[in-house]
């Protein structure tokens, strides 16, 4: 089979992958499908999506191929199950319903590959009394609880962009969920199944610590009132004297000793457990933290363990030399872009590809999947 792009495939190499093009956690997730070294075909509509950013710059299309299909033309369904035929995981982002109507459901997939994990991204899941509703990220993790732990108390829920709910609630469950039902499919007597990704799902488990402490009395049910919500003044972050952050989270005691030794109030705040002080001792610390530049305390705590950090821009984080050492950002085609995690040793990853264009390799993949009816030209066999 051809596979496109150069460098370390990954992990993943060889498996094959149909998204149908949508926004959000779907694409993120097939990109971090891609990322892994499977080959992952992005089916885009005619026309494009009804809300994204311009194709060459959305990161979250490298490392795929594209087709074009239209699938409310006559042959454009049995087109995507032509794909689903010969792919070992389908990912589409469609409200519950759509893809039955489409002709492209699990039932018609599955029918063609019984061995297919169907992977249905969506922010309320396939059933419910809202699972029908429209929706974005903020709703969903507002309902799980999740987005009322955020912020300050005194302040409305701050919103963590759409991180934890489309990304962290969405796309990486839905991966986890495909590779765990893709090992069921490949076990002696395995089949294929659908995979129901609900960000609220997601949003709620990953709160799963939360719960337990709540349970235990160890969290309080608002804002802004526990150790690691902003409420402890030693897991927050604090202004320094240029208008920038400085991020402090010092929890265990020994790192928390020579963070105040080195803040230089050691000997003057009072003592952390005495939490009728935390005001006094948030305010002592916001003091010291004003008195210099970000700069100038990133020095004062560099090679300490006192979990002292600066809060950097999204275009200053991949030039901290951390970073740069690691590689965690890289550069493609001139786009400098966060790079496929995790790591593996045996069976590194890489960009191999830029963002794709939507329709760039339909006659590549009609020919490596044997889809003739995706081809778009036909060569003149006349001698």
């Amino acid at each position: 089979m051809a596979t496109p792009g150069n460098g370390p495939r990954g992990p993943l190499d060889g498996l094959r992958v149909v998204e149908l093009a949508g926004i959000g956690p779907g694409p993120f997730a097939a990109m971090l499908l891609a990322d892994l070294g499977a080959d992952v075909v992005r089916v885009d509509r005619p026309g494009g999506a009804g809300l994204g950013i311009d194709p060459a710059l959305d990161l979250t299309n490298r490392n795929k191929r594209s087709v074009l299909v239209d699938l409310k033309a006559p042959d454009g369904p049995a087109t995507v199950l032509d794909l689903a035929a010969r792919a070992d995981v389908l990912i589409e982002g469609y409200r519950p319903g759509v893809a039955e109507r489409l002709g492209v459901g699990p039932e018609a997939c599955l029918a063609r590959n019984p061995k297919l994990v169907y992977g249905r991204m969506t922010g309320w899941g396939q059933d419910g009394p809202l699972a029908e509703r429209a929706g974005h990220d903020i709703a969903y993790i507002a309902l799980t609880g999740t987005l009322s732990m955020i912020g300050r108390p005194d302040e409305p829920p701050t919103v963590p962009a759409n991180l934890v709910g489309d990304y962290a609630g969405g796309s990486l469950y839905l991966v986890v969920g495909v590779l765990a039902a893709l090992q069921h499919a490949r076990t002696p007597g395995g089949t294929g199944q659908v995979v129901d990704a609900a960000i609220v799902d997601g949003a709620a488990h990953l709160a799963t610590m939360i719960h337990g402490m709540l349970a235990a009395g160890s969290w309080q049910d608002r804002r802004g009132a526990n150790l690691l919500d902003g409420g402890c003044p030693f897991y927050g972050s604090y202004e320094t004297a240029d208008g920038q952050y400085m991020a402090v989270g010092p929890l265990e005691q020994r790192f928390y000793d020579e963070f105040v030794k080195l803040l230089g109030i050691a000997d003057t705040v009072p003592d952390r457990n005495d939490l009728a002080r935390w005001d006094e001792l948030r305010a002592a610390v916001a003091d010291r933290f004003r008195a210099r530049t970000r700069a100038e305390w990133t020095e004062v705590f560099d090679g300490s363990d006192a979990c002292v950090a600066p809060v950097l821009s999204l275009r200053e984080a991949p030039h901290h030399p951390h970073l740069a050492a690691r590689a965690t950002f890289v550069e493609h085609g001139g786009l400098t872009q966060p790079a496929p995690a995790p790591r593996f040793s045996a069976t590194p990853t890489s960009v191999r590809t830029g963002p794709v264009l939507p329709g760039a390799d339909t006659e590549a993949v009609a020919a490596d999947w044997d889809v003739p009816g995706l081809r778009t030209t036909r060569k003149d066999t006349t001698p």
